[in-house]
């Protein structure tokens, strides 16, 4: 984690370290089984696994590196100086004074939805992206609560986290996909020798993969709740007003049920990157997307704001040095 006064978080670490250990072990699992499958059909897999793990790897490469670019364009997002937007600026000055950190480039979104959120791959090449509609409902005490929180993702390195969980099911779908088209199942000149094997060698993969698909998606999907978390502790902590990240979740989650569905399926694409993600509550399908979201329940979120909140009412007032 960079060397801020963000409060470290010894849980993050924790299953942070055991969610890539697990998508590793899944991961080389896989890769055993499908060279396992191959070779028992007297195919090499070498080529093919190359292949797979170059293209995934530029694929987390620009997806990492260009991150901060991407979000923004997906945002319709224009950055913006300090004569433009002077009260937001002042409250990522403070913010990155208390924190003692790097202050990333500025950002708003034109669109009434209240959201905010935070990328690029270092505290040196990162942006902090805030919506009009954000600015227009939060006072500047909530303000600085939720950028509390994005910056927070910022100190603990959470996109670069995020990337490299992520790049191991990248790599296992492309490993399936080049493997089902490739010539190894019926191309070039063996054409006639390997339709009689390509059917239960494709069914096979298509398997493993399903299942290493799912356990994946759900260890990045645990990973990236607690992340969010860890972001509500720190982002509390830095300012000392749980309370003021509490009634910013309130107001955003809130007047998201009034915004049309339109709006919230185009914001879709950054959920895994807001403050809060982009549902319709008013679908039936919204307590399913639950199970598998990117971010804890509000019920949960504001569970553990109250938890922080009695500590810090057991502790003197004053500065703390986080």
């Amino acid at each position: 984690m960079t060397r801020t006064r963000y409060a470290p978080d010894r849980g993050l670490t924790t299953r942070m370290t055991l969610t890539m250990f697990l998508l590793g072990l899944v991961f080389v699992g896989f890769v055993a089984l499908i060279i396992g499958i191959m070779a028992a059909a007297h195919v090499s897999a070498g080529a093919i696994i190359v292949i797979a793990i170059l293209f995934g790897g530029g694929s987390a490469f620009i997806s990492l590196f260009y991150s901060d670019k991407i979000a923004l364009r997906a945002a319709g997002a224009v950055e913006v100086s300090p004569q433009q937007a002077p009260e937001l600026h002042g409250v990522v000055d403070r913010l990155c004074a208390l924190a003692d950190m790097e202050k990333p480039r500025v950002a708003i979104a034109p669109t009434d939805l209240p959201n905010a959120f935070a990328t690029g791959r270092n505290s040196k090449n990162s942006v902090l992206c805030v919506t009009e509609g954000l600015l227009r409902r939060l006072d500047q005490a909530e303000l600085e609560g939720v950028l509390a929180h994005e910056l927070s993702h910022v100190a603990h390195k959470d996109v670069q986290v995020m990337t490299y969980a992520s790049l191991l099911a990248i790599v296992a779908g492309l490993l399936v996909r080049f493997a089902f088209y490739s010539e190894l199942f019926g191309g070039g000149g063996r054409r006639d020798s390997n339709n009689q094997n390509a059917f239960p060698i494709i069914l096979a993969i298509m398997v493993v993969s399903a299942v290493v698909y799912a356990i994946s998606f759900l260890l990045i999907r645990l990973l990236s709740r607690y992340r969010e978390l860890a972001a509500d502790r720190s982002g509390a902590l830095l300012t000392g007003q749980p309370s003021a990240l509490k009634s910013a979740l309130i107001k955003v989650s809130g007047d998201m049920s009034r915004i049309p569905s339109d709006d919230l399926r185009a914001a879709e694409p950054l959920n895994a990157l807001a403050f809060a993600p982009a549902l319709n509550l008013r679908d039936p399908r919204a307590s399913l997307a639950k199970l598998f979201s990117t971010h804890p329940s509000l019920e949960r979120r504001i569970e553990e704001l109250d938890k922080i909140q009695q500590q810090l009412g057991q502790i003197s007032p004053g500065p703390r040095a986080l």
